[in-house]
């Protein structure tokens, strides 16, 4: 069998030149320049508006993430049922029309209506994100799946980079209006390149066969994870890690301005450092992948993390942040491409969605949970305090984990 998987494995060159892959990395880069533009540029204005009112910035976050809780299992099984090329370009296009709609509240209404763009936005990923997942099943070989989710974990790093210094620029430049108006404009272009996505696979059910209702695929999905020990352990693996990030992702902005005393533009200096790392742990999680599976990369991962964590929260010192930063960088895209290959790995094409749609909550939902009560705590306890504790639930999520290293996948056809 191996030889024969050898055999009909594809180049590199073909590769780069299959138009899935052209498509989906193109799409990606506009989605990634308006999302960045709209993530800073809603940071920096929130700030302003409210003088740097922790509960308003952590509703930024609960903004962009609670959609994701509610929505990815129902986004998950409705990508199972829909023609995946055809759901990314339509929610593309609305998530546009509702940006520019946005916009036109901003100019008559309330500056409150600015968290109206990252809610829906969100809440269409949920189903555009799952449809990406299935084509990538369908149109990457399973030899250059890691590859493929390397190569766009590289370009999401780039972006970690230009990103926040985009969002800033523009933000301080031309104003919240502007930088709204260029992301609609993004996914408008996202929308145009995935038109040239190969045409979805039309199923042709048999004479007879009844068709099922969405919400028995819904149990269907929750039986095949509860089945499968791998993806079992890697949903508690996404609750644990939820909690950690969900605690520490809106409080970098008072890392900068509070541990280490600089004004609140800095904070696009740090993401740019964690950019850089991710960069660079993209081509060594490449190598790695060759040798490790894909639940030790996760697991090296996420026990890197437990000690950066731990040092961003305690330390005053400006260098020694920096450092944890690219560190924490270093070992992201080993977390992500394990993550990703663990559900293709051990998911059959037809659950693709669905088993995405169930795992995503749990990390989303754990995260919002914490992401709510992160204004609330930060008036109660130290950042340090906040910080180990996130440190902690990131050990717990590495001992969840280890009994996986003996796991093999099942990759099925």
């Amino acid at each position: 069998m191996s030889q024969v998987v050898a055999q009909t494995a594809p180049t590199m060159r073909e590769f780069f030149s299959n138009r899935f892959v052209q498509s989906i990395l193109l799409s990606g880069v506009f989605l990634q320049i308006g999302i960045w533009i709209r993530n800073f540029a809603v940071l920096m204005y929130v700030t302003d508006m409210t003088n740097n009112n922790p509960n308003a910035i952590s509703l930024i976050s609960v903004a962009e993430f609670a959609p994701i809780f509610i929505f990815s299992f129902i986004g998950g099984a409705f990508a199972d049922r829909w023609r995946p090329k055809l759901t990314m370009v339509w929610c593309d296009i609305l998530s546009a029309a509702s940006v520019f709609a946005v916009m036109l509240t901003l100019y008559y209404g309330s500056w409150k209506a600015i968290f109206f763009a990252t809610l829906v936005s969100s809440i269409l990923s949920q189903f555009s994100q799952p449809s990406g997942m299935k084509l990538f099943k369908v149109h990457v070989h399973e030899s250059q799946l890691q590859l493929g989710m390397s190569m766009y974990q590289s370009m999401m790093a780039i972006f970690m980079i230009l990103g926040p210094m985009m969002g800033t620029f523009v933000y301080f430049h031309y104003g919240i209006k502007v930088a709204i108006a260029i992301m609609g404009v993004c996914f408008l272009l996202s929308a145009l390149v995935l038109t040239f996505l190969p045409a979805d696979r039309k199923v042709e059910r048999t004479t007879g066969e009844p068709t099922t209702h969405i919400i028995t695929e819904m149990r269907q999905g929750f039986r095949y994870v509860l089945k499968d020990k791998m993806l079992v352990t890697l949903g508690a693996c996404f609750a644990v890690a939820g909690l950690a990030l969900g605690l520490v992702n809106p409080l970098g902005l008072f890392i900068v301005t509070e541990n280490l005393g600089l004004p609140k533009e800095n904070l696009q200096w740090f993401m740019a450092v964690n950019g850089g790392a991710m960069i660079i742990g993209g081509g060594l999680a490449i190598g790695f992948a060759k040798k490790m599976s894909p639940q030790a990369m996760l697991t090296l991962g996420m026990a890197v993390s437990i000690f950066t964590i731990g040092i961003m929260g305690m330390t005053h010192i400006l260098w020694v942040a920096l450092l944890a930063q690219f560190i924490s960088g270093l070992v992201i895209p080993a977390i992500q491409i394990g993550i990703n290959t663990m559900i293709l790995g051990n998911t059959e094409e037809a659950f693709v969605g669905r088993v995405n749609g169930i795992l995503n909550p749990l990390f989303m939902g754990a995260m919002v949970i914490t992401m709510s009560l992160a204004g609330s705590m930060k008036a109660l306890f130290s950042l340090e305090g906040i910080y180990l504790t996130a440190a902690g639930l990131f050990l717990v999520g590495v001992l969840i984990m280890l009994p996986s290293l003996t796991y093999k996948a099942k990759l099925k056809q």
